[in-house]
Order: structure tokens, then C-alpha cells, then sequence
């Protein structure tokens, strides 16, 4: 099962937390078709959050199409994300963290880390679409 947790840093609304969570999860296959959701109680005994806003981001999933709603028994993943590159994570993964311990090696934080991960990641984007 998931286990949600927020970043009250991160400038992205709660809600809009989980449901990236949950598509990530789905997209790693950590999640897999029939597992079952934490319920919204759950969600918000462990976050501390309004329960609308577990609903509203569950609604949203089943929106999508990745999950179902079974009144009185829970939500249930119905659809996944993962394709035929899922074989490929564990090696990225692996490299990934080589790469990152060699960033902490040469002394960058946390958040420099991710400065340089994510602008590296942008430009080699618009780089592919250009």
C-alpha cells in the first residue's frame, strides 16, 4: 500500500500532492491493478489534512480512470501506467544513484541537487523538441 506524505515546501496544493503520487506509484509499479488505496481516514489521521482533500484527489484518479470507488470497502487502483521501459528502471536507478552520491562527494545540498537535476532535465527537453 502507498503511504502519502506532503512537502509544505513545495508551492503544489496538497491534493494535487497525492494524485502525483499515486501516477508515480503507478508509473513505477509499486502500484499494480486491484491494490487498494489507504483509506481517506487513514490519509488523514497520517497527514493531518481535511478529508475533502483526499476525496478531491481520489475523485480525480477515478476520473482518469485509474481508480474506483467501492462504497463501504474502499478505492481500488483499476488501471496502470507502466509500459515495456519498466524493465529499464532498475539500472537508470542504479546509475542514478551513483550520480547522486557523486553530487554529495563534491559537496552539494539537497537543494542544489535538485536545481541541477531539474534544469538539466528542462533544457535537455526543450532540446528534444527543438
Amino acid at each position: 500500500m502507498i503511504e502519502f506524505h506532503l512537502d509544505d515546501h513545495s508551492g503544489v496544493s496538497p491534493y494535487l500532492q497525492l494524485v502525483r503520487q499515486v501516477r508515480q506509484a503507478l508509473r513505477l509499479g509499486l502500484l499494480r491493478e486491484g491494490d487498494q488505496l489507504p483509506t481517506v481516514k487513514e490519509v488523514v489521521a497520517r497527514l493531518a489534512i481535511n478529508p475533502n482533500t483526499v476525496l478531491k484527489a481520489y475523485r480525480e484518479l477515478e476520473r482518469a480512470g485509474l481508480v474506483a470507488a467501492r462504497p463501504g470497502v474502499g478505492t481500488f487502483v483499476t488501471a496502470t501506467l507502466t509500459d515495456a521501459s519498466l524493465a529499464a528502471h532498475e539500472p537508470l536507478r542504479r546509475d542514478l544513484r551513483r550520480w547522486l552520491a557523486a553530487a554529495r562527494r563534491a559537496g552539494l545540498d539537497e537543494e542544489s541537487i535538485e536545481a541541477l537535476f531539474m534544469t538539466t532535465f528542462q533544457a535537455a527537453a526543450r532540446e528534444d523538441i527543438a
